[in-house]
């Protein structure tokens, strides 16, 4: 991976994957999961983005983030957010691993495809049943606005007829 490119797109619209450490499930503790939520509000108020959609799972979480008009730096607000989170959930371990995977999203059809990804991916991980089961999901929010029913994906079959 050492020929790896980011690409930056000032006001874009990414979709990220950031795993643990050894994939350990530190997610899985309530206090880590505040400590995340801390370090991305504390970044956001100095580095302005907005979350189109998130979910934390254990090991790894999976966002969608939209940058301002004129601004391109998520490695920063990454950087940001990872060393916040090491140094107050850390104790003394290497929390993250050290790169994060993401992928500029190109029009409409990419962000709805990544999106329901992204909420379907605790049912992928056999964590619920049903997607409206996993709390750590912006899939909520989405439920509250109509824009998914409360039952979407139904049950893990029909998810894995429909996902793959």
């Amino acid at each position: 991976m050492p020929d790896y490119k980011r690409i930056y797109i000032e006001g874009g619209t990414y979709f990220f994957t950031l795993a643990t450490a050894q994939r350990a499930p530190r997610f899985a503790e309530p206090e880590t999961r505040l400590i995340l939520r801390t370090a991305i509000k504390k970044v956001r108020s100095r580095h302005p983005f907005e979350i189109v959609g998130m979910v934390i799972l254990p090991d790894h979480l999976h966002a969608l983030w939209r940058l301002p008009a004129g601004d391109s730096d998520f490695s920063l607000r990454w950087r940001l957010i990872k060393t916040h989170m090491t140094r107050y959930a850390g104790r003394g371990r290497r929390l993250w691993q050290n790169r994060f995977w993401e992928h500029a999203v190109r029009d409409e059809r990419d962000l709805s495809h990544h999106l329901d990804y992204l909420h379907w991916n605790p049912m992928k991980h056999g964590l619920v049943t049903r997607v409206q089961d996993w709390p750590w999901s912006s899939f909520h929010r989405y439920v509250a606005a109509g824009v998914y029913p409360i039952d979407w994906c139904g049950s893990r079959e029909l998810a894995d007829y429909a996902f793959g």
